[in-house]
């Protein structure tokens, strides 16, 4: 029989309540290789100092550098900025021992981009957004 309870909307003690259950859990069936989450967040600025990009990731304590969002203003793109954010975030990380590298972007953003830079895809969503596909990639990181 489910108990009786009700569903009301998150605060912030609620999220870490509910964040720090499921790292409980997870890290009850595989053990932490490093921090909870060591951020790597870069932005790039040009002499003028505007920032043209940046890139949002870090690695988690399995040891996997997540790319959560990386971005380069469209009238800087085409010229390696994004490639020299990746590489340098990929470089950090390979010195604190990440083996692999995973992140995930749409059909019309920047399939093409983690394709030029060895990632491959390990799966995607058809039809998401209706027309298009969200894919998923990954890349070993060599030492």
């Amino acid at each position: 029989m489910i108990p009786e309870f009700t569903i009301n909307p998150c605060n912030k003690e609620n999220i870490k309540t509910i964040v720090d259950g499921l790292n409980s859990y997870n890290l009850s069936k595989v053990a932490a290789l490093s921090e909870m989450w060591t951020p790597l967040e870069f932005v790039a600025t040009n002499s003028d100092g505007e920032e043209i990009g940046g890139i949002l990731g870090g690695i988690g304590y399995w040891n996997g550098l997540e790319i959560k969002i990386l971005w380069v203003k469209e009238s800087h793109r085409k010229n390696g900025i994004g490639s020299r954010l990746l590489g340098h975030v990929e470089h950090l990380a390979k010195t604190k021992g990440v083996k692999t590298a995973m992140v995930n972007t749409f059909d019309f953003q920047a399939e093409g981009f983690y394709l030029k830079n060895g990632y491959q895809p390990i799966g995607e969503i058809n039809n998401f957004p209706e027309g298009h596909r969200r894919i998923y990639f990954s890349k070993e990181l060599s030492s």
